[in-house]
């Protein structure tokens, strides 16, 4: 057991599933007496958090919200793997490289700039929230994925082509299906950034409500107890919609467990 705890504190050392656990419910309680016995008055208690969650799920339907938002943002996340993963792939061939190059430079526009524009592009509140979160994410989206086509090391297209494989079945090999566990690790940061945003995209178009709308109205009134209520339902949906994403990961590239085995 010592030797645990003395390894706990040194760096690049593995420890026991049972310490990691141990670990984080330590910090876990440490977190939360932090916060029950905070010094600021204007953050609500641990209770005041938990009547107000009960208050907003029982009678102002925050489970609906929820569910509205979680649904839109999946959508989102279709759109934009679809969009960008092609965009990515496509930059092995000359022509189509100063594509990616673009839509990448595009993620330093802010949305607000472009809401006036998405409005006059799409029809209804809908699908502007929904263009605005596909827009955010698919600029990071192909930035990320561009890097990863890049640093494919020149051995494995040689291998591959050894086997006497075309060049698009090269891509299919080693571009495409080679960098699929990572495609999907950038699908699951990407997804997390969509969910960031969607309380701001909610706020622009809230003609379908939504929890990043319910979010803003808490916080327009100085309903704290409720904003704080709200926002740990958005972090655990977001850990939920993260978990599942790396559960799928796990299951379509059971590889990458032994490979980064420690």
């Amino acid at each position: 057991m010592k030797t645990q705890v003395l390894r706990s504190f040194s760096p690049n050392r593995a420890v026991s599933a049972t310490s990691l656990r141990i670990i984080a419910v330590i910090w876990t309680v440490a977190a939360l007496s932090f916060w029950t016995m905070s010094p600021l008055e204007v953050i609500p208690t641990p209770l005041g958090v938990m009547k107000a969650f009960r208050t907003l799920w029982m009678q102002e339907g925050l489970s609906r919200e929820l569910l509205t938002s979680f649904l839109l943002n999946i959508k989102a996340i279709g759109y934009a793997t679809l969009i960008s993963l092609i965009l990515s792939y496509l930059t092995v061939v000359p022509v189509f490289r100063p594509i990616g190059a673009f839509v990448s430079k595009l993620r330093f526009l802010g949305l607000t700039g472009l809401t006036f524009l998405f409005t006059l592009l799409v029809s209804g509140g809908h699908q502007l929230k929904l263009g605005l979160l596909v827009f955010g994410m698919t600029v990071f989206f192909v930035t990320s994925m561009c890097a990863v086509v890049a640093d494919i090391p020149a051995e494995k297209l040689d291998y591959a082509r050894t086997l006497r494989m075309s060049e698009w079945g090269v891509v299919w090999e080693v571009v495409v299906l080679g960098t699929a566990d990572q495609a999907l690790e950038v699908l699951r940061q990407n997804a997390a950034i969509g969910w960031m945003m969607l309380t701001v995209v909610e706020g622009l178009a809230r003609s379908e409500g939504g929890v990043g709308a319910m979010l803003l109205n808490q916080n327009k009134h100085f309903h704290l107890d409720s904003v704080f209520a709200i926002q740990i339902a958005i972090l655990v949906v977001g850990l939920f919609q993260d978990y599942l994403i790396g559960a799928f990961k796990r299951l379509a590239c059971p590889y990458v467990e032994l490979r980064f085995a420690r």
